[in-house]
């Protein structure tokens, strides 16, 4: 069998036992975009969706996201979160949003799973609450950019 810890010796899929590692400060960063239309993005910025403010409700979808991560991705251990945090920033040129998730925890895992579910999870609302507007939306570049903590160390982007 190759190295993928996901599976036994059967190749069998298992949730990695991590019962004999040791709890460290953990924390990870994803981040991803979505590219709309001028008019879209003006709307979005401006706050003049029909459905509310759209950055707001994207941001608690992303933090509620990453909470219900181990519900979402079979394999994935139930975690206790200290931190999500989402943030965004505009770029007028490309009409592009892009949203970041920092996810932080003491564990015996790592929380790179959570990131990266709460940088998806905002960006569809992001595309749900903005689909009458720009159906053409294009969710982009998602990615984890740092994780730090556990026996692997930083892993940096």
């Amino acid at each position: 069998m190759s190295n993928f810890t996901h599976f036994d010796k059967n190749g069998n899929a298992i949730m990695v036992d991590v019962s004999e590692k040791n709890e460290t400060v953990r924390e990870a960063i994803a981040i991803g975009s979505i590219k709309m239309s001028k008019e879209c993005f003006l709307k979005v910025k401006e706050g003049g969706m029909k459905k509310g403010d759209v950055l707001g409700v994207a941001r608690v979808a992303g933090i509620m996201g990453a909470k219900k991560t181990s519900e979402l991705i079979p394999l994935c251990h139930i975690l206790n979160l200290s931190k999500v945090e989402i943030d965004f920033s505009l770029d007028e040129v490309e009409c592009k949003i892009e949203a970041a998730c920092t996810v932080k925890t003491v564990g015996k895992t790592g929380v790179e799973m959570e990131a990266l579910t709460g940088v998806n999870i905002c960006l569809l609302t992001i595309y749900d609450m903005c689909k009458a507007i720009d159906k053409g939306m294009e969710i982009l570049e998602v990615k984890l950019m740092k994780k730090t903590g556990g026996k692997s160390g930083v892993w940096e982007r």
